[in-house]
């Protein structure tokens, strides 16, 4: 492998660290404004709502902070951690289609997509 080749790999790691970072931030902003729309003594489906809403955001926030920080993970604890961020973006953009928040969960969506695009650049 050149000196050319594995200093794009280097770049195309950060950028999707950098992008994926931010796709959780924003993935938390419209989680936790979502959760608190919902009225706490709502039906069953709001309670849900309003869960997931709180559950994706701390998760989000989270893997933001892992991906932000040189927190001394290895490898394999990043992916576990965006596995589960994934995982649970994927699960709460169900739960919001469902309650007519199409841009949440469409935030969800985004999350998940670049979990899965950072997670193809680790080794």
């Amino acid at each position: 492998m050149t000196s050319t080749t594995s200093q794009q790999d280097l770049f195309r790691f950060l950028e999707d660290r950098f992008a994926c970072a931010q796709e959780c931030t924003e993935c938390a902003r419209a989680c936790a404004l979502r959760a608190s729309l919902v009225d706490p003594d709502g039906t069953e489906q709001q309670e849900l709502v309003r869960r997931k809403g709180i559950m994706c955001a701390e998760v989000c926030d989270a893997t933001c902070r892992v991906l932000s920080e040189d927190n001394r993970m290895d490898e394999a604890g990043i992916r576990v951690q965006l596995e589960w961020c994934r995982t649970v973006c994927l699960e709460s953009a169900h739960v919001f289609d469902k309650a007519g928040a199409q841009e949440t969960a469409e935030a969800c969506r985004a999350c998940a997509r670049a979990c899965t695009d950072f997670m193809a650049t680790l080794v």
